[in-house]
């Protein structure tokens, strides 16, 4: 009963730097992305004044076709959010289902879910997306969805849920031998409400992790897209400004303002999203939080060591 919810209570007390600046910096990103928006001009509303630089009435300046940078960024930044947390979140329940399920279940349900894994394992992810991105939009009948936001999050999702499982699979299978989750067994509780009781919340912080990988992984596969064309059409993202400015020869023009905007939110988001993820990691994995602390000691230990051998040999 003591170990049931280990998971959440790992949670509770750990706080580092890593964790405090990653949530500071995705906190003011995802506000920005939120508020922004309703602050800014409609970033489909040409001022017919293209590549004006930054200025008191536009302040990152204007594109090619006349949209003001700055309300282009506010939306475009709520439009990946958008699709890395529905990338994330889809990725992350494929692997729970996968995973877990083949962790704790284990026979020839393990087996053929394993293999279903270890193919989306071997196949490249990128030329995977590309390829279902490029099917799915030519495809008759699903009118504007084909080209949404909504269903390139889905598809990243549906295609980057398996090193994820790999990983719940193998805590799954540690989890499943523990005293307590015998005791269920033997009181005749279900194998589903076992998984959910007791498996999942001993799991919380790594699910976490896998998480913000997921949604890292998104944003950056979203960019990825449609920075070559394959991304959505009817909405705004950071990925499709800068494929906007790609195709507006915005380098050659010397626009910086059109592309190092949107450019800098993905990289400063995914900078946030991977500290918060090592701080989860230390919380998952107790050798990573004491390594620093281990390595502080050997230095004291061997500057000690020499100040004791340099007094030795002055005497």
């Amino acid at each position: 009963m003591a170990d049931r919810f280990a998971g959440i209570r790992y949670l509770m007390p750990r706080w580092s730097a890593k964790l405090g600046a990653g949530l500071v910096i995705v906190g003011l990103i995802t506000l920005f992305g939120i508020v922004a928006p309703f602050f800014t001009a409609d970033p489909r509303d040409s001022s017919n004044k293209g590549l004006l630089p930054p200025s008191p009435e536009h302040l990152l300046g204007t594109t090619k076709l006349g949209y003001d940078v700055l309300a282009q960024l506010a939306t475009g930044t709520r439009g990946s959010l958008y699709v890395g947390l529905l990338g994330g979140l889809s990725a992350m329940l494929l692997a729970i289902v996968f995973g877990i399920l083949a962790g704790y279940f284990g026979g020839w349900l393990d087996e053929v879910l394993m293999l279903a894994t270890n193919i989306m394992l071997v196949i490249p992810g990128l030329p995977l997306v590309m390829v279902i991105a490029a099917y799915v939009q030519n495809t008759e009948g699903l009118g504007d969805f084909a080209r949404s936001s909504t269903l390139v999050a889905l598809i990243l999702g549906v295609t980057g849920w398996a090193g994820s499982a790999v990983v719940l699979r193998a805590q799954a299978r540690s989890l499943r031998t523990r005293e307590y989750v015998a005791a269920a067994r033997v009181a005749g509780e279900r194998g589903l409400r076992i998984i959910f009781v007791e498996i999942i919340p001993n799991l919380v912080p790594l699910i976490a992790a896998q998480l913000i990988f997921g949604v890292m992984a998104a944003v950056l596969g979203e960019a990825g897209l449609s920075y070559l064309g394959l991304g959505p059409t009817n909405s705004i993202t950071l990925g499709t400004m800068l494929n906007d400015a790609q195709t507006g020869q915005a380098v050659g023009s010397h626009a910086w303002w059109w592309f190092i905007p949107p450019g800098a939110m993905i990289a400063l988001l995914g900078t946030g999203l991977a500290l918060v993820n090592f701080a989860i990691d230390e919380i998952v994995n107790p050798k990573l939080r004491l390594a620093p602390q281990a390595a502080r000691q050997q230095r004291r230990a061997t500057k000690a060591g020499k100040g004791v051998a340099g007094g030795g040999a002055y005497a």
